[in-house]
This record gives structure tokens, C-alpha cells and sequence, in this order.
């Protein structure tokens, strides 16, 4: 038995547990005052720790605010992959969707209202869609697999499009969802936005 394994896990739990302290004092900062008015010094403040203790847990602001969220694309491409073989890729992708829009029904209206920030921010907005590069490599093999192509045929507009219409509707889903008064589920209007844009002879 290695000697020093109970140690290095206490360090990552209690890593992993200020991580999670600090991302409570950077959302209360940024739900407060702003995304672009918190800077790394007032989070550094109000949770006290130090810049270096900061940037030790976190990349950036961002990461901060909405947690680690680099498996996202793997679990995404995951899941798709795990949808029946013979499952059509625009049904896959929104079947595929579920877990993730899941976690953010599961949370309160904190989540909603952060959310609402990511959309209303440009900044936070332009970082999100800077990460659809990502999303894109590694969905691309298994969409190309369902539509008979060859993911590295860059003549081939097919499985890009299919990733990025789905992703579109993603963001259309999560900015109609953050509107005040919005009585629907997020799924239900997932399911709005994927609906018209496979079928846009149907819109209403």
C-alpha cells in the first residue's frame, strides 16, 4: 500500500472542497455586482485567499463561475455514442442533450439566473461559443458515422452542420428558458427549437 495515497487524497478533497467555497463567493459576487465589475481581487477578498491560491483551483474567472466544465464535450460525445446504432443523428443528438439539460433543471432558480448571465454577457456569451470548436472535433466521428460519412472529408458540410444546428438550438433553448414569466420546462423548449429546425416547414 502506497504511504503517502491517504495524504495526496485528503489534499485533493480539501482542493476540491475551497474550489467549491470559492465558486459560491464568485457566483454571490457576480450575481451582485456584475460578471465584468468582480474582479480576480474582489473574489480574492471575499473568499480570503490569496491570487496564487486562486489560480491554483481555477484557469479564469469563468471557470470560477460556472465550474470545471472540460468533460462536458467527452460525456456529450459519450452519450451520443451510446444512443441505438441505428438511431437517426439529428434524434440521437437531442436524446443525447438530455443529461445535460437535466442538470440544469435539477438546480434552483441560482441556476437560472446565472444562466441568464452567461446569455446577457457578451464576454461570457463569446467564451461559450469559442468552446463549439471543441464540441465540434469531438462529435464530428460519430455524427459522420451516422450519416455514412468521412468525418475527415472537409468537402463534406454534413455532420458540422448537424453539431452546430443542435448547438443553436441549445443557445435558443437556454435564452428563451431565462426569460422572466417562461412557464416551460427547458426540455419542452429544446424540443420547440429542435423541432422547427429539422422540420422548418412546421413552424409556427
Amino acid at each position: 500500500m502506497n504511504p503517502n495515497r491517504p495524504m495526496r487524497g485528503a489534499r485533493e478533497r480539501a482542493r476540491q472542497a475551497m474550489r467549491a467555497e470559492v465558486a459560491v463567493t464568485v457566483q454571490d459576487l457576480v450575481l451582485e455586482h456584475g460578471y465584468e465589475e468582480t474582479t480576480i481581487d474582489d473574489i480574492c477578498a471575499a473568499a480570503e485567499i490569496s491570487r496564487s491560491t486562486f489560480f491554483r483551483c481555477f484557469h479564469s474567472k469563468d471557470e470560477a463561475l460556472f465550474g470545471p466544465t472540460a468533460d462536458a464535450p467527452e460525456y456529450l460525445r459519450d452519450t451520443l455514442a451510446a444512443r441505438p446504432a441505428d438511431e437517426a443523428p439529428w434524434v440521437a443528438m437531442r436524446r443525447a442533450l438530455d443529461p445535460m439539460i437535466d442538470r440544469y433543471e435539477g438546480h434552483d432558480e441560482r441556476t437560472r439566473r446565472l444562466t441568464r448571465l452567461m446569455v446577457n454577457t457578451p464576454a461570457l456569451a463569446a467564451r461559450h461559443r469559442e468552446k463549439n470548436s471543441r464540441w465540434h472535433e469531438l462529435l464530428r466521428p460519430e455524427i459522420a458515422r451516422r450519416l455514412g460519412a468521412d468525418p475527415a472529408d472537409a468537402t463534406d458540410p454534413r455532420a458540422d452542420a448537424v453539431i452546430a444546428a443542435a448547438l443553436g438550438c441549445v443557445e435558443a433553448a437556454l435564452a428563451a428558458w431565462t426569460v422572466d414569466g417562461q412557464p416551460r420546462v427547458l426540455s419542452e423548449i429544446l424540443d420547440r427549437a429542435m423541432g422547427v429546425a429539422f422540420t422548418p416547414e412546421r413552424a409556427e
